[in-house]
């Protein structure tokens, strides 16, 4: 049986690993890379992880595979000085653990889908995929823009599921520094203020050159969202001067997620449309978050087998 996969995120990647074992399964992903928000990035001589900076485990199936990436030094620990409860994160970047999890996967990245037409994805290339079964696991609003596009109509059941899953976004700010920051655990959460996290990659220790990553609050990233990157930036800097004086800063980044947080999510960890081979995955479906993500693959991946 022929699965395609649109989305090479923790979600579409899950289901693939488990799906690839017994079908033929493709993965497409508009990106240059794969992994969605997991997303580590380059400044200057640094590094920085500038979409999901750690995640917490609460099933086993998820310990499971965290356990067996723990051992591979994929995944490593981290004990925030606010948090009491374990994170974990990827020991050279986030990006590394979706990596770890396309190994031997058909995964084609620079290929955004733009068209559904029956069983077959046409994507903005021009490139045709044919499918028995198609798992969407992109943001809901892309999800319907593509079905929209292809004039695919839906059911009121279908539409009211679509409707009622809500994402929230977050303006990214990434850093070179000359010096390392001074925060307890490397990382900072800050309440009623323009910015809602601040980690130092450098004492994370994913990056040889101190580097921080700066996540706008929610409030703060809905009103500047459309905004001059440039100048979002400089404006998210210039908040935090008390622990990143302007002096140490060499060079920054600024990157807009949309589609950060699914704050309003369909209950189950999968949703398959009313009489279509099509079904939909992510961390708008079931606990969200990465460790959603995952499951919300792995369930869907069980139940098609």
């Amino acid at each position: 049986m022929k699965i395609l996969i649109v989305g090479a995120g923790m979600a579409g990647l899950s289901a693939a690993r488990i799906l690839a074992k017994y079908h033929e399964v493709t993965v497409l992903d508009k990106g240059r890379g794969i992994g969605g928000r997991m997303a580590t990035r380059r400044i200057g001589e640094g590094v920085a992880d500038h979409g999901a900076q750690y995640f917490s485990v609460q099933s086993n199936d998820f310990q499971v595979f965290i356990d067996e990436l723990q051992e591979r030094k994929i995944v490593s620990t981290w004990q925030l000085a606010q948090r009491s409860n374990i994170r974990y994160f990827g020991t050279e970047g986030m990006k590394m653990i979706p990596k770890t999890i396309a190994d031997n996967i058909n995964v084609i990245t620079n290929e955004k889908v733009v068209e559904l037409l029956q069983n077959t994805l046409i994507t903005e290339r021009g490139n045709e995929y044919s499918f028995d079964k198609l798992i969407l696991t992109q943001p809901i609003p892309q999800v319907r823009e593509l079905l929209e596009q292809s004039s695919m109509l839906i059911s009121p059941i279908d539409d009211a599921v679509l409707n009622a899953i809500k994402y929230q976004p977050c303006i990214a700010v990434i850093a070179l520094l000359n010096k390392a920051t001074s925060f307890e655990s490397g990382g900072i959460m800050l309440d009623n203020h323009p910015i809602a996290w601040i980690a130092d990659n450098f004492q994370k220790g994913i990056s040889h050159k101190p580097t921080v990553t700066l996540h706008a609050s929610h409030e703060f990233s809905k009103q500047n969202l459309e905004g001059d990157l440039n100048q979002i930036g400089k404006k998210m800097l210039e908040s935090v001067q008390v622990f990143i004086p302007q002096s140490s800063i060499e060079t920054f980044q600024v990157h807009r997620w949309r589609y950060s947080l699914a704050s309003s999510r369909y209950s189950a960890s999968f949703y398959q449309l009313e009489g279509k081979q099509i079904f939909l995955a992510g961390d708008g479906f079931g606990i969200g978050n990465v460790e959603g993500a995952f499951l919300s693959g792995l369930t869907l991946a069980k139940a098609l087998l």
